[in-house]
């Protein structure tokens, strides 16, 4: 019994001591209480799942009460049982009216903000402004984040025409678009080199006062990448640095990889040299991924040179690139 001894000694009351000494005789039972000692996000999803698919809303809006009061918010899977047919979109009602009863504040606001998610994955625009619709008209909390999830399934599917609908529908509910939202414009405009539209995003932004951020430049470089205007992207990344905002490893591997394209092999090392030392993860991946591409290219010279930078910077390489190295370098000094 001396392992006893090593455990840790943690204070407790009677309260707590009858709650798991009843926890404890529960497990003679064939039905035993399944509620952890430590509830999870994950477990009230699975709650709420088993209510939603039963349709019992009295048991649903119980858990979505006490999730909340037990810091386990609501999650992207919250509402999974709902599914894209019009058996399982026809409890929307019946829910909408459940969720209006939940406790004021938070509950009620998240649970609404998590339905509105769950609408957009399954694309159903529609359903989602339902519930937008829902929430103004009852005061239930609608924000700008109420519309996030709209505006980002809109732009990735490039119906921008209908999201800046939904830019007009906030205006008129007086919720300003934050920068956020203004990102997701820019992103699908970037993604596709429409830089123009992407100029008159960045017009709007500047006449509300939106400043950018790290998000912003890397969708901005990320545009002039595709566009074939990589000195444009190393303006935009100077600017970016100008601001003191953080370099993604996405925004380094837009120019990398233009200039590969390019066949400007010499350049693309010498860009990464020229950022290395701010953090050795982003050193350790920006050199990596640019010696894997080399290599995928048959550059094996300047893959070398790469590499032999990773060795003196003390960076961690990945198995292939072990492979590569110890093929050129350690087996030929043996």
């Amino acid at each position: 019994m001396s392992f006893l001894r090593k455990l840790p000694h943690k204070p407790h009351n009677s309260l707590s001591m009858l709650t798991v000494i009843t926890r404890f005789f529960t497990t003679l039972n064939p039905k035993p209480n399944p509620f952890p000692d430590v509830p999870t996000s994950a477990y009230y999803d699975d709650l709420v799942y088993a209510a939603g698919r039963s349709r019992d809303f009295e048991t649903l809006r119980d858990v979505l009460n006490k999730r909340v009061r037990d810091g386990c918010f609501n999650t992207s899977k919250t509402f999974n049982f709902i599914t894209n047919t019009e058996t399982s979109l026809s409890v929307l009602d019946d829910l909408s009216q459940t969720l209006a009863r939940l406790d004021k504040g938070l509950p009620r606001k998240s649970a609404y903000d998590s339905l509105i998610s769950r609408l957009c994955k399954l694309g159903r625009i529609d359903e989602s402004l339902r519930v937008v619709h829902t929430m103004a008209r009852e005061g239930f909390g609608l924000n700008v984040c109420s519309f996030h999830t709209i505006l980002n399934a809109l732009t990735r599917k490039k119906e921008m025409e209908r999201a800046w609908g939904v830019m007009k529908l906030m205006r008129e509910y007086q919720i300003p678009p934050d920068l956020t939202a203004y990102n997701y414009f820019l992103s699908a405009h970037c993604f596709v080199r429409d830089l123009t539209s992407a100029t008159d995003v960045l017009t709007k932004m500047v006449e509300e006062g939106v400043k950018a951020d790290t998000r912003t430049y890397d969708a901005l470089v990320l545009g002039a990448c595709k566009a074939g205007k990589v000195e444009g992207a190393l303006v935009v990344l100077r600017s970016m640095v100008d601001d003191g905002l953080p370099v993604l490893l996405s925004t380094h591997m837009y120019v990398v990889k233009a200039l590969l394209r390019l066949g400007y092999y010499a350049q693309a090392i010498e860009f990464v040299r020229i950022f290395a030392g701010r953090e050795t993860w982003l050193d350790t991946h920006s050199f990596g991924c640019l010696a894997s591409k080399l290599i995928e290219l048959e550059r094996f010279d300047e893959a070398k040179l790469v590499l032999e930078e990773m060795n003196k910077r003390d960076l961690e390489m990945g198995d292939k690139l072990m492979d590569f190295y110890r093929l050129n370098f350690r087996d030929k000094k043996n």
